[in-house]
């Protein structure tokens, strides 16, 4: 599983126009779930974002979390952080978990993260067309992959 993360002071999400998604301070998560991932991979992401000291303390150092500064979440599933570009000039997606098993685990993460002590976890929709807004703090953004691929 991949996820970028990036700190943000607000962001939404908008389908056909629409806003379905929202937050203040928080992180934007675009989470994406590869072949061979499971409800493991699951749960190491989870843990991972629920406890990355990324906001700053009183000497301005990132050195609190999520969970300490009371901040929102803004999942939005993007399947294209499993494209493999080394070859050629089109990416592949040959890695990326075919959309119901990868729906499932995506809808596992956002449950374990509500369920993590997050008072809020706005979602876009899986599948859909989406235009993401945000406003990256820092900016701060960073890659995380349940294999440790990097």
């Amino acid at each position: 599983m991949r996820v970028v993360v990036q700190r943000v002071t607000e962001a939404r999400v908008r389908v056909e126009g629409d806003v379905i998604g929202e937050i203040g301070l928080g992180l934007l998560l675009l989470i994406s779930a590869g072949e061979g991932d499971t409800l493991a991979d699951v749960d190491w992401i989870v843990n991972k974002i629920l406890n990355l000291r990324v906001f700053p303390d009183e000497q301005d150092r990132m050195n609190r979390s999520l969970l300490d500064v009371g901040g929102e979440l803004l999942a939005v599933s993007q399947f294209t952080l499993h494209g493999d570009c080394r070859k050629g000039h089109r990416p592949s997606f040959v890695k990326a978990l075919v959309p119901d098993a990868a729906r499932n685990l995506f809808d596992a993460a956002v449950e374990r993260l509500r369920n993590g002590g997050m008072v809020r976890v706005a979602t876009g929709r899986f599948g859909a067309s989406m235009a993401v807004e945000l406003v990256n703090d820092g900016p701060v953004t960073l890659l995380l992959d349940s294999k440790k691929a990097f």
